[in-house]
């Protein structure tokens, strides 16, 4: 199964609102309007995460933030990934996709917000040494716009017999 462009932009979109809230001490990233050519990855996730109103330029600061609406939405996204984590935390994940499929929740999304919610992807070198990659991509806004990524955590919903957290 492959991961549509869509919502690869929606999931790319999740991690960078959670980096543009933190501080700049504890993740937190603050980009700039004119993208660093390390960030160029990020420019189509940008644009729609400033269509859907998450986030805006601050003019003055040449900056992207976070929009009130954004903040919100953040909020949503905490809440909804710590209502996954809560009910399923101690269940198997074949029994977990099982339900999610009854209930028509798509398993990627969850794994991914579990994992987003408990910090596995912070770091995304180490998430990729952790998980056996074979080349290692250190660029996090690289990797969270690959197909690598979400391939690898599709691997998690299809069936595993591991915990989702694992």
């Amino acid at each position: 199964m492959t991961i549509s462009h869509a919502k690869k932009l929606v999931y790319a979109g999740i991690y960078v609102l959670k980096r543009l809230d933190l501080k700049p001490g504890e993740g937190g990233i603050r980009l700039p309007v004119l993208l660093e050519p390390q960030h160029a990855p990020l420019e189509e996730v940008l644009e729609q995460l400033v269509m859907d109103g998450f986030i805006e330029i601050d003019r003055k600061a040449q900056l992207y933030k976070l929009t009130k609406r954004g903040t919100t939405h953040l909020g949503k996204l905490i809440d909804e990934a710590e209502g996954y984590i809560d009910e399923f935390d101690e269940v198997e994940i074949a029994d977990v996709v099982d339900e999610l499929r009854a209930r028509n929740i798509d398993p990627l999304r969850v794994r991914f917000l579990w994992g987003w919610y408990q910090g596995e992807f912070d770091d995304v070198a180490l998430f990729q040494e952790r998980r056996g990659f074979v080349e290692v991509e250190p660029d996090w806004p690289l990797f969270i716009v690959s197909d690598d990524f979400y391939e690898n955590l599709e691997l998690d919903v299809e069936g595993s017999d591991s915990e989702l957290d694992d």
